[in-house]
């Protein structure tokens, strides 16, 4: 049983780093012949409506609709700061820098979850090899934006863009892990989908195309919203349910790997040595600054959590 466990585990967490880290990937071919706004409105929305139907066969049209009513308020917020604002900034961030520039500026996220825990999670302890690796991370952002970047200052604000995302994402994070307990995951998945969509919504339609987009395009959108979005929603809850948030926080390690081979080898985008050179700083700055290398080695001496 544990063995079957720990090769789910595995299994699970490389699967949701390679789709994830593939999302960088989709969402620059979509932006080539769709605004940033119109893709993410058109994700959250195609997300949605996969994800609805998820709810309704899980849960029942009654305790789906009560659950969503009674959550809108948690389900708001996170559809503006985990769904529309950071993947608006992703997807204009990736007008101006590659992909694989996207996916490692991404990596930031957990530096961003410490700075906001003193505040929001005062019980986490704080020493200063977790600050030594704050600096370390926001050296590799420096780096990766680069002093004389390839792009000019559109693809620093691009990286920066994407940057800010993180922090986005960060607080997400902190409010989903502070609200998880009182609502169903799957709900909040739903609920801040349905959000997202709404909010970008009158955006998108002021931004429609001309023409319709490329095969390129739009395969790479419904790439982006059924396995970057709903597919991998289902899939981090599944990880969650069986490993914890500590083991599942490993993917932070992986995604940016992949988003780097993916946009080397389909896309002809160069390894640059300030790329390489920021992923190593930020990813040791994470490590450091999120104490994962601590909660890696507790969590690979313990057995992995059982199902829900």
């Amino acid at each position: 049983m544990r063995d079957r466990a720990g090769g789910s585990y595995l299994l699970l967490l490389l699967a949701l780093a390679a789709i994830w880290g593939a999302s960088y990937l989709f969402i620059k071919l979509a932006v080539s012949d769709l605004e940033p706004t119109v893709t993410m409105c058109a994700r959250s929305l195609i997300a949605a409506a996969l994800l609805v139907p998820y709810l309704l066969v899980r849960i029942g049209r009654r305790d789906t609709l009560a659950q969503l009513r009674g959550a809108w308020r948690d389900c708001a917020v996170l559809g503006a700061i985990n769904a529309a604002i950071p993947f608006t900034l992703v997807a204009w961030g990736e007008t101006h820098v590659d992909s694989s520039v996207a996916g490692i500026a991404q990596a930031t996220v957990p530096l961003f979850s410490f700075l906001l825990g003193l505040h929001f999670l005062p019980h986490e302890r704080v020493g200063p090899v977790r600050w030594f690796g704050l600096g370390l991370g926001i050296a590799g952002v420096t780096v990766l934006a680069g002093l004389n970047p390839k792009g000019g200052w559109w693809a620093v604000a691009g990286t920066l863009a994407v940057v800010l995302s993180s922090v986005s994402y960060a607080s997400g994070g902190i409010y989903g892990q502070r609200r998880v307990a009182a609502v169903a995951g799957p709900v909040l998945a739903t609920g801040s989908m349905l959000a997202s969509a709404l909010m970008l919504l009158p955006f998108a339609a002021t931004q429609l195309p001309s023409e319709a987009p490329g095969w390129k395009a739009t395969l790479s959108l419904l790439a982006l919203a059924i396995l970057g979005t709903a597919l991998a929603q289902l899939m981090l809850f599944r990880l969650l349910a069986i490993a914890g948030a500590r083991r599942m926080s490993l993917v932070t390690f992986l995604m940016p790997g992949f988003a780097l081979m993916y946009g080397a080898i389909l896309l002809d985008e160069p390894v640059t040595a300030s790329a390489v050179a920021g992923l190593a700083l930020i990813l040791g700055g994470v490590a450091l600054g999120s104490g994962s290398l601590r909660r890696l080695e507790r969590a690979t001496a313990s057995a992995p959590a059982g199902g829900r």
